[in-house]
C-alpha cells in the first residue's frame, strides 16, 4: 500500500497527490445526495450524526393494529390538518407527509388529491378506505417530539432496522468519521491542476454524512492512504483509494444497502470519479431483514474495511499485462466478439488512441476506453450494459 508520506515527492504543497480521472466509471450517486439535503439534514460527525438518530429511536414505538380500526379526526376551524386515533393511544398521532401518503396506499387512494382537499373531506375518504377495506393488520412507527408523530405505516412482516444501527456499524470501522481513523469524510479534487487533496475542512457544505426523518446516508473514504496500481502513460503513479457509502430508511423509503469500490477522486459537488471494481449490496425490510443485516451487511462492510488492496492491485496488473491485439483487424474482432456494434468499436479504440496516445492493446485499455466511452452515453440502460461488460472483462483478466 503507497502512503502519502511515499510518494517519491509526487505531492503538492497542499499534501495532494496528482490523479487520472479519464479513467473508470463515474458514478453521482453521492452528488445527488449532496445537492438535495438541506443544512438540517447535513452532520459533522458520525457521533453527532448517531445521537439524533439513536435519541429518534429512543422516543418511538411501534406496535400492530388493525387498519379498521383507526378512526381519522378532522375539524372544520383547521382545515389544513388531521390527526389519527389509533386503538389504545393515549392522543391522536399526527401523520407525516410520508406516512400519510403510505395510508392512503393501503386505502388505494390517490395521496396527492387527498392531500389538496381541506382536512375534513380529506378524513372523510380516508375513513371510508380504512373502514371498507377487508381487515388488515398494519404496523406502526409513532415517534414523540413535542407531538405525537406517525412517522411510518408499513405491513405487519416488514422488518425494520432502524437508521442507528447502520451507523453504529459504520461508527465501528470509522470512529468519528473525521479523522481519528483511516475512514473519513473526502477531501476534494483540483480541477485547475488534478491535484486530489485528502485534507479540506468538514463543513456542512463539504460533509458527505446526511439524515432526514425518513432515511440516512453516508459517503466515506480512506483518501489519506493511496493504492499505486500500474503506471499511467507517462510513467507517474495510477493511485486509488477506498471508499463506501451505505443507505436506510426506517420507515419504509427505501431498502438497505452498502456500496464499496476503488476510486481516483472526489470533487467539490461529491461526484466520484475514477471508479473501479464497484460492488453493492441491498436488503430489502422483509421479515428476516435484521438478521440479514447482522449477517451479511454489516460483515461485509468489516471486511472490506480490514482487507488487504492487493487482489484489486494484481487484478489491475493482470488485466494491464494481458495483450489480447496486437493489430487494427485483433482490436475489431475482440470488440465485435463481445456484442459491440461497429460504431462503438470505432468509438472505443479512438477514445484510448486519444487518451493514451496508442490503440488498446490490453484487456486494461479495452476496459478504460469501454468504461469512457459509457459515460458519454445519455441513456443509463445503455451505459450500464456498457460498464457492465467492462466490468467482467477485467474480473475475467484478473
Amino acid at each position: 500500500m503507497t502512503n502519502l508520506e511515499t510518494l517519491d515527492g509526487r505531492r503538492d504543497a497542499s499534501g495532494g497527490y496528482k490523479v487520472d480521472i479519464s479513467r473508470g466509471e463515474r458514478i453521482g450517486r453521492v452528488s445527488s445526495e449532496w445537492f438535495s439535503r438541506p443544512n438540517d439534514e447535513r452532520y459533522l460527525s458520525l457521533s453527532e450524526l448517531y445521537a439524533s438518530v439513536k435519541g429518534r429511536a429512543e422516543r418511538s414505538r411501534t406496535r400492530t393494529v388493525e387498519s379498521a380500526a383507526i378512526r381519522v379526526e378532522a375539524h372544520r376551524d383547521d382545515p389544513e390538518n388531521l390527526a389519527l386515533i389509533l386503538p389504545d393511544a393515549e392522543a391522536p398521532v399526527a401523520p407525516t407527509h410520508w406516512s400519510f401518503g403510505q395510508l392512503a396506499s393501503l386505502v388505494s387512494a390517490p395521496a396527492a388529491y387527498l392531500r389538496q382537499l381541506p382536512a375534513p373531506l380529506a378524513g372523510i375518504n380516508l375513513q371510508y378506505g380504512l373502514t371498507a377495506t377487508q381487515a388488515e393488520q398494519i404496523k406502526t412507527l409513532e415517534t414523540e417530539d413535542g407531538r405525537t408523530e406517525l412517522r411510518a405505516v408499513t405491513g405487519p412482516d416488514y422488518g425494520r432496522i432502524y437508521d442507528h444501527e447502520l451507523v453504529a456499524a459504520v461508527q465501528k470501522i470509522a470512529g468519528n468519521g473525521i479523522g481519528d481513523t483511516r475512514w473519513k469524510v473526502p477531501g476534494t479534487l483540483d480541477w485547475s491542476s488534478g491535484v486530489y487533496n485528502p485534507m479540506v475542512d468538514i463543513t456542512k457544505d463539504t460533509t458527505t454524512l446526511y439524515a432526514s426523518d425518513r432515511d440516512v446516508f453516508l459517503f466515506l473514504v480512506d483518501d489519506m492512504n493511496p493504492i499505486e496500481a500500474g503506471k499511467l502513460s507517462d510513467g507517474s503513479p495510477d493511485l486509488y483509494f477506498r471508499g463506501f457509502y451505505c443507505w436506510n430508511s426506517e420507515v419504509g423509503a427505501k431498502t438497505l444497502g452498502i456500496a464499496s469500490f476503488y476510486l481516483r477522486a472526489v470533487c467539490q459537488n461529491r461526484n466520484l470519479w475514477g471508479v473501479e471494481d464497484f460492488q453493492e449490496i441491498s436488503i430489502r425490510h422483509s421479515k428476516y431483514a435484521a438478521n440479514r443485516f447482522a449477517h451479511e451487511a454489516a460483515p461485509a462492510l468489516t471486511r472490506f474495511a480490514d482487507s488487504s488492496p492487493r487482489p484489486f492491485v494484481e487484478g489491475i496488473r493482470a488485466a494491464r499485462e494481458r495483450i489480447v491485439a496486437h493489430s487494427d483487424d485483433d482490436r475489431t474482432d475482440f470488440l465485435r466478439k463481445r456484442g459491440f456494434s461497429k460504431a462503438e468499436t470505432a468509438r472505443i479504440v479512438e477514445t484510448v488512441l486519444a487518451e493514451e496516445g496508442r490503440p488498446p492493446e490490453s484487456v486494461f485499455d479495452f476496459v478504460q476506453g469501454i468504461t469512457a466511452v459509457a459515460r458519454s452515453k445519455p441513456q443509463q440502460d445503455t451505459r450500464l450494459e456498457m460498464e457492465g461488460k467492462a466490468k467482467k472483462l477485467l474480473e475475467r483478466a484478473a
